[in-house]
């Protein structure tokens, strides 16, 4: 499944816009409940603005709430980025570090988080378990988990380590384009005679090929 998907989206990538390790992380923890598109047109003005670790450590709360207002839960996220900028340049030099163990003592990063930066930034392998990922796999029936945790240990059992990156982002573009939550284009969906949840959305192909779009993020 994971190769038909590889060829169905060639240049499945990370769809954050970012030029270095930082720009990712401060982008990945501005995603959470927002979509990518949303994020990228916010973080221009952002690093602009607040442009690395030691800039944004002593920015003025409500100066970076109202650049990110666009992204939701905008106070606690800039409350969130100013610690976690902090951080790096308390502990790391200003220097994002690029293993799981330090990443994920930075506030506001969890493992999803962590993942993303190592895999999109580092070339580190990782498993983004984001709400597309994980339905996904459950649809597919590799896993039956619902704590991101353990859908990750699942899944990454099923793959070499280094299609962790790869794998999350065919996955993830799959789920955007058209493995969608509530109707899914199963009738157009490359994977349908290997998924076990075909039949969950509509398998006419010429309605399925209707559903299929381009994501919001």
């Amino acid at each position: 499944m994971n190769r038909i998907l590889a060829e169905t989206y060639p240049d499945a990538h990370a769809e954050l816009d970012f030029g270095n390790a930082f720009e990712l992380l401060v982008a990945t923890i501005l995603s959470a409940q927002s979509t990518d598109k949303r994020v990228n047109l916010v973080t221009p003005q952002v690093f602009a603005r607040f442009g690395d670790p030691e800039a944004m450590a002593v920015a003025d709360p409500e100066e970076l709430a109202e650049l990110i207002r666009p992204t939701g839960f905008f106070r606690n996220k800039s409350s969130a980025l100013i610690r976690m900028s902090q951080a790096l340049v308390d502990d790391h030099d200003g220097q994002v570090p690029d293993r799981l163990a330090e990443l994920v003592k930075l506030p506001g990063v969890g493992r999803k988080t962590a993942n993303v930066v190592l895999g999109n930034a580092f070339g580190v392998p990782g498993i983004t378990v984001d709400t597309h990922f994980g339905r996904l796999v459950r649809r597919f029936g590799w896993t039956t988990q619902t704590d991101p945790d353990k859908v990750e240990a699942e899944v990454g059992a099923l793959f070499p380590r280094k299609d962790w990156t790869q794998l999350s982002h065919n996955v993830i573009w799959h789920g955007r384009r058209r493995c969608h939550a509530r109707r899914p284009a199963c009738g157009a969906c490359p994977v349908s005679s290997l998924c076990p949840s075909h039949g969950e959305g509509p398998t006419d192909p010429v309605i399925a090929a209707k559903l299929v779009r381009e994501p919001r993020g």
